[in-house]
């Protein structure tokens, strides 16, 4: 199935079970970005095709659903890079890497998997990876609403769920090669986590509630 029209079947879908707010998709660029989103459920990506116009989309997805009956007719559809997630998978990040010198938009979770808490988690370095490698400026993204016991509890009552997608500011990324190369990664990761987590309700702020960057933001 083409990429165009399974996006409008997941819209269609989209439409009966959720109401989707979108606010700051002004900040979003045309050309080559990064969005970078919390990872609450499985209708995450469902809920991003719904508010992306674009078809250059690079998605990396699980390798687990890669034969899944919804999941992985979406990413085949998306021409899709599969990642497996417990492990630093250097093949997918190549193919990443590739796509991304052809331009384009990278939607990706820093997280790397769904949070079982329904709370930010610690999020890997690939992100930060990925936007020094190819000088694509980050979107950071914050996503309410589409935690999966939320969406199976609305099914069962015939509710709609509200899902909510808050965009931060663009952040233009640049890390220095050499020493000290890793710990400017992991504070690039961080601001990029607490840009998302200060647009978020406290209860989702996680492993980042005692950040010191978050409860600046706050404060400000």
């Amino acid at each position: 199935m083409k990429y165009r029209a399974l996006r409008s079947i997941v819209r269609f879908f989209m439409k009966l079970i959720a109401d989707i707010e979108v606010n700051g998709i002004e900040k979003l660029p045309e050309g080559n970005v990064i969005v970078a989103a919390n990872h609450l459920g499985r209708l995450d990506t469902a809920a991003l095709l719904c508010i992306l116009d674009r078809e250059d989309i690079i998605m990396p997805v699980a390798e687990k659903y890669r034969n899944h009956p919804l999941y992985g007719a979406i990413g085949r559809a998306a021409n899709a890079v599969w990642l497996n997630r417990f492990e630093a998978d250097y093949s997918a990040f190549r193919q990443i890497l590739e796509r991304m010198k052809q331009g384009g938009l990278l939607v990706i979770a820093p997280e790397g998997t769904r949070s079982k808490t329904e709370a930010l988690q610690e999020a890997k370095m690939g992100v930060a990876f990925l936007a020094s490698k190819s000088g694509y400026p980050v979107l950071p993204v914050a996503v309410t609403g589409t935690e999966d016991r939320l969406i199976v509890e609305n099914l069962k009552r015939f509710r709609r769920s509200k899902i909510t997608a808050t965009a931060a500011e663009l952040m233009y990324i640049s890390i220095p090669k050499g020493p000290g190369r890793e710990e400017a990664m992991r504070a690039v990761t961080d601001e990029i986590m607490c840009q998302i987590a200060a647009r978020l309700p406290e209860k989702y702020h996680g492993v980042y509630a005692d950040h010191p960057r978050l409860k600046e933001l706050l404060k400000n």
